[in-house]
This record gives C-alpha cells, sequence and structure tokens, in this order.
C-alpha cells in the first residue's frame, strides 16, 4: 500500500495544489494537521482537505483557529493569521477544523505505525533533535510514528544503541526532486514528511512524503510551487508580511 503523507499546509493553497500534482499514485492519505493557520487560503485547503479525506490529527494552529486553544498564547504574528482564518473560514469549514481528532492515531490496515502533529507523548511538543526523539521513540510500541509541527523534512531512527537523524539529499534548489529511504524492519523511527504550505528546514520548495508499507520505505519529496501566487493572496488579505517573506526563504 502507497500512503501519502503531509502535514502543515497551513492555508496555502498553492502549494497544496503542487505537492497533489506531484504526487506519484496512491491508496491511501495520511494527513497530520495544521491544516489551517498563517495562510490566506483557508476555506479552499479545508475544502481538498475534506476531499483527499483518509486519516487526518489536528495541529495546534488547527485548534487555536478554531478556538479550542487561546491564539493569544501564540506570538504576535501567529495570533493575528489565527484570528484572521476564524473569521474566514466558513460555519462550515470551521466545524471541521475543530473537529479533527486528536493524535496520536493507529490507521486501520496498517500495522506497527502511528500518526500524531507533534509527539506521541504530546500532540503539542516539537521534536526537533535528536534529544527529542528519545523518550517518543522508546515510550512508543509503534515501529513507525509519522509526525510534524516542525516544518523539517526528515526524521529519526533507533536501532539497538545506534541513534541517528534523517535528512534527505538534493541536488538542487528550485526544482522537484524525490529522495528513498529504506527503513530496517527491525529499527523504530519518527518520520516527519517536512510542511507542505511553510518549510522552515532552509528549502523554499513544498514538501511531503510517500509510505510504501509493503517495501517499508519512505520516499521525500520536494516540489516547487507559485510563491508569488501564495504571497499575494498573503499581501491582499492583510496578513503580516512576514508570512509573506518567509515563503520565499524557507524559514
Amino acid at each position: 500500500m502507497k500512503i501519502l503523507v503531509i502535514s502543515d499546509i497551513h492555508a496555502n493553497l498553492e502549494a497544496l495544489e503542487a505537492c497533489l500534482a506531484a504526487a506519484p499514485a496512491y491508496d491511501r492519505v495520511f494527513n497530520l494537521g495544521d491544516v489551517v493557520g498563517y495562510g490566506a487560503s483557508p476555506n479552499e485547503v479545508v475544502n481538498k482537505s475534506r476531499e483527499l479525506g483518509g486519516l487526518l490529527v489536528r495541529g495546534n494552529h488547527d485548534k487555536a483557529c478554531s478556538g479550542i486553544t487561546n491564539a493569544e498564547d501564540f506570538n504576535h504574528i501567529a495570533m493575528v493569521a489565527s484570528f484572521w482564518t476564524k473569521e474566514t473560514l466558513t460555519p462550515e469549514n470551521l466545524k471541521w477544523v475543530k473537529e479533527l481528532p486528536k493524535g496520536p492515531i493507529k490507521p486501520e490496515g496498517v500495522e506497527n505505525v502511528q500518526c500524531v502533529h507533534g509527539s506521541p507523548l504530546d500532540e503539542d511538543e516539537y521534536i526537533i533533535i535528536v534529544r527529542d526523539a528519545y523518550e517518543p521513540i522508546l515510550e512508543s510500541r509503534e515501529a513507525l510514528t509519522f509526525f510534524g509541527h516542525t516544518h523539517i523534512q526528515g526524521g529519526f531512527s533507533a536501532e539497538d544503541d545506534e541513534w541517528a537523524t534523517l535528512r534527505p539529499i538534493y541536488e538542487t534548489d528550485n526544482e522537484s526532486e524525490n529522495f528513498v529511504y529504506q527503513m530496517s524492519r527491525t529499527a523504530k523511527y519518527l518520520i516527519n514528511p517536512g510542511s507542505v504550505g511553510q518549510p522552515r528546514d532552509g528549502d523554499w520548495r513544498a514538501a511531503f512524503c510517500v509510505f510504501d508499507s509493503d517495501l517499508w520505505n519512505i520516499t521525500y519529496y520536494r516540489v516547487p510551487y507559485n510563491v508569488e501566487q501564495a504571497q499575494r493572496r498573503i499581501y491582499e488579505a492583510n496578513l503580516p508580511d512576514r508570512l509573506a517573506t518567509r515563503l520565499q526563504e524557507g524559514r
């Protein structure tokens, strides 16, 4: 089975469309949350996410934008975007976002796998360096955990006493590329597909991955998209300029 894994779309319609156009044929979708927040196309992105279906978990911005948590706990830019998103979402889409389930969630029909936004121990926790991965990996009963939240494509692995940070290797800065990573059947993994709509790993291109449950491998993808259009939407919505400029930087 081939599974499209996406995360942190953040209401970036152009990036999501580019990822879906570049993705190979797949059987299912795992959406790891933060469908909205930051970007200027929340209704369009929610509509596409609803059409895609599959397994979904909520992100911290989904919670803030739908009123589950207090957006005032965010920094000023994120707070402004959250308030704007809540006012912009249609009542139906706002309800859908608010009802996104809490992770971790184990997908039916796929063994030894779970999905979460932040960490399997805390849905809002950031797993950025290998030290952050120790407890989540050791405590997890599943061999493979898909997570997002950091906007950094890659992940972490542990086999016996060997721990590793995983980062795909790409050869260009502006072209569509992919990187295949073969997992071990006897190791445990935390895999981050990267952010569709707002990467923060220094690569501006939209990110996602495809999991082959039969071959037990991950194919990471980076694809260019119409950044200028995504930025234009942000400016026209009178959202903070930084939300637009950072898209070109990938930070």
